[in-house]
């Protein structure tokens, strides 16, 4: 029924979300993953907004957290399952969707 709504783009579906950063700010080589989430948003930039809200707001981040907070050079990784997977990274103008290439 998920599957069926997001075909439709029918009210919000849940997007499971990989954050990904440097071992140390302002790398560009050695991207890991620090955390997976699961967040219920109507599309990817919603979900964005969400997630750089959560982790950049110290009252809000999960206790279980080890990264840093987000910031430019940083990687979010959405998966849709059978509907692809999608990254983005934080530049000065913003969020911009990258190719899987340019995660190393």
């Amino acid at each position: 029924m998920l599957a069926i709504k997001r075909m439709m783009k029918i009210g919000s579906g849940e997007y499971d979300v990989t954050i990904m950063q440097t071992p140390k700010y302002g790398e560009t080589k050695g991207y890991a993953p620090v955390f997976r989430l699961t967040m219920e948003a109507n599309n990817h930039q919603e979900l964005i907004s969400k997630v750089y809200r959560k982790f950049n707001v110290t009252d809000s981040i999960p206790a279980d957290y080890e990264g840093r907070f987000i910031a430019t050079g940083d990687i979010i990784m959405i998966d849709e399952g059978t509907f692809g997977i999608s990254y983005y990274r934080l530049e000065f103008g913003g969020w911009k969707k990258i190719n899987r290439v340019q995660v190393r």
